[in-house]
């Protein structure tokens, strides 16, 4: 088998598409896609804004938590500070993390790196997120919080008993898990961490510039 028609070289060009739900966070889009042998088969796509997370760490080694209720799975659960891009999904990640880990946690940090970037369930959805170490924090001013986030409180966890909380299945949630294990694992092996403007490859961008398009007609 050659080189050039074996396994990785397949292009799976996009036939047709149709957006079948447009709403305010997601969107969902049909596409049809030629598989290896010409085969066009149907994907269902959820498309996304995009999302941003922060570890923030204070001088002592404790990460900041926030234990939040989440309807679709009935109880709350220990989290880090996160949530979408907003501005229509055009917000840059940064401002976005800083804007979040004030709005949950009444804080504000000195020092940026970018801790992780996930792609978080490929096989369906475009969602892609970007989780920030934050330290050098300071007290912010006092968010006014609403719905959900009224009844969310906040918990310094030591690193280590995070780690724990997490293979124990205390801590569940797929941000959380990854940037705590990520933390623990550039602290033991001292890998650099990247600058808060590094290159971002996988940041969605479909569901962004159609909302973006249907605003400026």
């Amino acid at each position: 088998m050659s080189e050039s028609t074996g396994p990785g070289a397949h292009v799976f060009a996009v036939k047709s598409s149709e957006v079948v739900y447009d709403g305010a966070i997601l969107a969902l889009r049909l596409d049809q896609v030629e598989m290896p042998g010409g085969r066009v088969a149907e994907r269902e796509v959820v498309e996304h804004f995009g999302a941003v997370a922060v570890v923030a760490r204070d001088e002592d080694g404790r990460i900041a938590m926030v234990r939040q209720y989440r309807h679709p799975v009935g109880r709350r659960l220990l989290e880090i500070p996160a949530g979408l891009l907003d501005k229509g999904g055009v917000e840059q990640p940064l401002a976005a993390a800083q804007r979040e880990l004030a709005e949950e946690t009444d804080l504000r940090a000195q020092r940026w790196q970018v801790l992780v970037d996930l792609d978080l369930s490929p096989g369906f959805t475009d969602e892609a997120l970007r989780v920030y170490l934050a330290e050098e924090l300071s007290q912010h001013h006092v968010a006014e919080r609403e719905d959900e986030e009224a009844d969310m409180s906040l918990e310094w966890v030591a690193l280590d008993d995070a780690v724990a909380m997490v293979l124990s299945g205390e801590i569940v949630n797929a941000t959380a898990a990854s940037g705590i294990l990520a933390l623990d694992a550039a602290d033991r092996t001292g890998t650099p961490l990247r600058t808060p403007d590094s290159p971002w490859r996988d940041k969605p961008h479909a569901f962004a510039d159609r909302k973006a398009g249907k605003a400026s007609t």
